[in-house]
């Protein structure tokens, strides 16, 4: 720094005697240990004829494959120490293909991969094991193809035993292992070599109740001990609950990333959507405004609290619609306004003359009105607004208009709204003897 004049009118203090301040320390960066850049993944589709002898042409010289299929392209995902992700997405989607090329199982057509550490992973059944030897010889098997001696394998042994309970079936060949204890014995020899990344795939669903929560529990504990994980599941719940970021594939790309929670609930809404395409693509409906004889609703909007226009909102907030509507004989007339999921499902609907309302007159033949929800305890999801114009008794129903919004926030509840409710103990006798 250039002195001032006040820095020269007092005397600069011994340089033995000041007090250097310490520096703060700055956080450690966090450590990578996985970086995928532009995957991508064909697979080469062979036919019969001419173009069955090309492709193998092509394989065999190791051009590109001009008949193929394309199963991944431009998936990035930086991996780091500690953390946890989800893969979700529909059946064919590309996860199982980018599962095995982040387990190093497949290579990528396209793009990069740079690992660092050691990964265990449990994908498809049975993968590794060979049918023919005993589950006590494929242990060891598993092991040494993971660079241990025999020596630490044996003394691995009885916890890997253990963790599998499969019993006396260990001195049975593998080809006689159900689908479970295939699995059993797989997740056993990975919890043995504690790695430093876990894959795996939906192969835990194939397990009983009680192995399954073992198997939660030592994932868990594996994260809270600072693993990393990598999660394929059609349970949200389970990637919401182990996972703290998530990746959307869909027709092989990436739909979506980052935090778990939005991730999660856009690809559930997609799916909502999606189970009732008709829904999805539902008439909105109004007369003829020049030969209108009746009542119609002119426009609708999602708004806030205050008034402003907004469209994502979390559970709690105020959410309000305000529309016009036409009324030939310059009158009020009975509105219905209704909240539905967007696959359909209705979750509230209410008239407008239960509660005695008459809307604004805002010139001739024109009417505005406002329909509030306060604290809406929506859950998270994406709905509709559905409005509609009906006669002075409310029976006959003359337009239906709609717009959407949605709903985020972090939560594990599950159905549309979220009640007000509390668990409590309960007394016992004991209690009662014992005041």
């Amino acid at each position: 720094m250039i002195p001032t004049l006040a820095h020269t009118l007092i005397p600069a203090p011994s340089i033995h005697n000041a007090q250097t301040p310490t520096p703060a320390a700055l956080p450690k960066p966090a450590e990578r240990l996985l970086t995928l850049a532009d995957i991508g993944k064909d697979y080469p589709m062979l036919q019969s004829g001419g173009r069955r002898i090309r492709t193998v042409y092509e394989l065999i010289t190791g051009k590109a494959v001009h008949n193929h299929f394309t199963a991944l392209r431009g998936i990035d995902l930086a991996l780091n120490r500690g953390e946890s992700w989800g893969i979700i997405g529909e059946n064919g989607a590309g996860k199982s293909t980018l599962m095995k090329i982040i387990a190093g199982v497949v290579k990528p057509t396209a793009g990069t991969r740079q690992l660092k550490g050691r990964v265990a992973a449990l994908l498809e059944l049975g993968t590794g094991f060979h049918p023919d030897y005993t589950g006590r010889e494929n242990v060891y098997l598993a092991a040494s193809l993971m660079g241990w001696t025999r020596a630490e394998t044996h003394k691995r042994f009885d916890a890997i035993l253990d963790f599998a309970d499969i019993g006396e079936h260990i001195e049975q060949p593998i080809k006689t292992y159900s689908s479970g204890m295939v699995v059993r014995l797989g997740f056993a020899i990975s919890t043995a070599l504690t790695p430093d990344i876990l894959v795996t795939d939906e192969v835990l669903a194939v397990g009983d109740e009680s192995f399954q929560k073992k198997c939660m529990r030592w994932m868990d504990e594996y994260r809270n001990n600072g693993g990393t994980l990598i999660l394929c599941s059609h349970s949200m719940y389970h990637i919401q609950s182990l996972c703290e970021k998530a990746i959307w594939i869909h027709h092989g790309r990436a739909q979506q990333h980052g935090d778990c929670f939005p991730v999660t609930q856009a690809y559930l809404a997609y799916h909502e959507q999606k189970s009732n395409a008709a829904y999805a693509n539902h008439p909105q409906s109004r007369p003829n405004a020049q030969h209108a004889t009746h009542p119609y609703l002119e426009a609708l909007q999602v708004e806030n609290g205050a008034a402003i226009a907004q469209t994502h909102f979390k559970t709690g907030d105020a959410i309000a619609l305000s529309g016009t509507f036409y009324s030939p004989d310059d009158k009020s007339t009975v509105l219905s306004a209704s909240v539905v999921r967007i696959d359909g499902t209705p979750v509230f609907g209410t008239f407008s003359n239960e509660s005695g309302f008459i809307a604004t007159r805002l010139e001739k033949n024109r009417f505005g009105f406002r329909f509030v929800l306060q604290s809406a305890p929506l859950l998270p999801g994406r709905y509709h607004f559905r409005a509609h114009t009906l006669d002075q008794y409310g029976l006959r129903l003359f337009d239906t208009l709609f717009e959407e919004f949605s709903v985020v926030g972090e939560t594990k509840d599950h159905g549309f709204v979220r009640l007000d409710h509390a668990w409590e103990t309960v007394k016992t006798d004991s209690d009662a003897s014992h005041p």
